[in-house]
C-alpha cells in the first residue's frame, strides 16, 4: 500500500509541476516585456532556468508514477510526453515550434497522470 500511495503522490506532483510550467511559460514573455526587474540579465537567467527545475520535477514524478503499477500504455505515454517535454524546453529558444510543443507535452503529462490516478482508483476499488 505504501508504494501505491507514493505512486499517487508522484502523479499529483507531476500534474502540479506541469501546470506550473505552463503558467511559467505563459507569463514569462509578459514579464520580460513589462517588468524592469527582468531587464537585468542575471534575474532573467535565474528565472528562465526554472525550466530545468520543471524537467527535474517531472522526471522524478514520472519515475515514481510508473515504477510499479502503471499499465504499459500509461508508462509509455508518460515517458514519451516527458521526453517530448524535456527536448521542447531545451530547444525552445531555437524555434517557436518547440515552445508550442512544450505546451502540448505538458498537457499530455497532466492528462496521462490523471489517467494513471483514475486507473489506480479503478484497480483498487475491487
Amino acid at each position: 500500500m505504501k508504494t501505491d500511495s507514493l505512486s499517487r503522490k508522484a502523479d499529483y506532483i507531476g500534474i502540479t509541476g506541469s501546470v506550473l510550467c505552463i503558467i511559467h511559460c505563459l507569463i514569462t514573455p509578459i514579464l520580460l516585456l513589462t517588468s524592469s526587474l527582468f531587464q537585468n540579465s542575471s534575474v532573467r537567467v535565474g528565472y528562465l532556468s526554472l525550466d530545468y527545475v520543471f524537467i527535474g520535477v517531472n522526471i522524478v514524478a514520472v519515475y515514481f508514477a510508473t515504477r510499479h503499477y502503471a499499465p504499459l500504455a500509461i508508462k509509455r505515454s508518460l515517458w514519451g510526453f516527458l521526453g517530448l517535454f524535456s527536448v521542447s524546453l531545451l530547444l525552445e529558444d531555437t524555434a517557436p515550434f518547440f515552445q508550442y510543443m512544450a505546451y502540448v507535452a505538458s498537457a499530455g503529462l497532466v492528462i496521462t497522470h490523471l489517467l494513471n490516478i483514475r486507473q489506480h482508483r479503478l484497480s483498487h476499488a475491487h
